[in-house]
């Protein structure tokens, strides 16, 4: 089967999407050190996750699986959202914590709200580009998950990357930091997005022109 690349450096989330898209060959872009870094200029999640996957299908000439994700959070107007990564801004950077600077300005975001007003999502936006095979002309599909829940008042498990120690999924009583990976997996937004996605992927390799 051809190689997928998957359009990020960021660890948690290879290792994720690889238990995510089990069975497929894939490859991160630390086997292309020369892969261009690709801004996060859109204003929504699809349209950055668009941009990541046809740079890097265009670099590689290989199918590539890009995703952008977020929270959003309804008593922020859906904010962070598609800022989810950079909310704190040059003071994460300062920090050296990124992960931790941005959800604690979140939860300090939050301090006032009420326990019934705390809802949230989790949204994923994931997208494929298969470029041009042969006589055939190249594919995009893109897809979107998402994981309702609310935001505690504070970090609870060891788990999992980024807003997960404070969100709370609908119906469970941990956070997704708590939950083993592959429960997380089984309900998360970029579980799916990413198998909504590999559903996708046969017709589409089969459609561009790819073995």
């Amino acid at each position: 089967m051809t190689r997928i690349v998957l359009a990020t450096r960021n660890a948690g989330k290879i290792a994720e999407l690889e238990r995510i898209l089990g069975g497929i060959d894939v490859a991160g872009l630390a086997e292309f050190p020369d892969a261009p870094e690709v801004p996060e200029t859109e204003l929504t999640f699809e349209g950055n996750a668009l941009l990541k996957a046809r740079a890097i299908a265009a670099h590689t000439g290989l199918p590539a699986v890009a995703d952008d994700s977020g929270l959003c959070v309804d008593a922020l107007n859906g904010m962070p959202g598609v800022l989810s990564a950079r909310w704190s801004g040059r003071f994460g950077d300062a920090t050296g914590d990124k992960d931790a600077a941005n959800l604690r300005l979140v939860l300090d975001q939050l301090g006032d709200v009420a326990d019934g007003l705390r809802g949230a999502a989790f949204v994923c936006a994931a997208a494929l580009v298969v470029p041009a095979h042969g006589d055939r002309g190249a594919v995009e599909h893109t897809v979107e998950g998402r994981m309702r829940g609310t935001i505690v008042r504070a970090p609870r498990g060891t788990g999992g990357f980024g807003y997960d120690p404070v969100f709370l999924p609908d119906g469970e009583t941990r956070t997704t930091a708590e939950m083993a990976p592959e429960e997380k997996d089984a309900i998360s937004h970029r579980g799916k997005a990413f198998r909504a996605l590999a559903g996708l992927l046969p017709d589409a390799l089969a459609a561009a022109g790819h073995p």
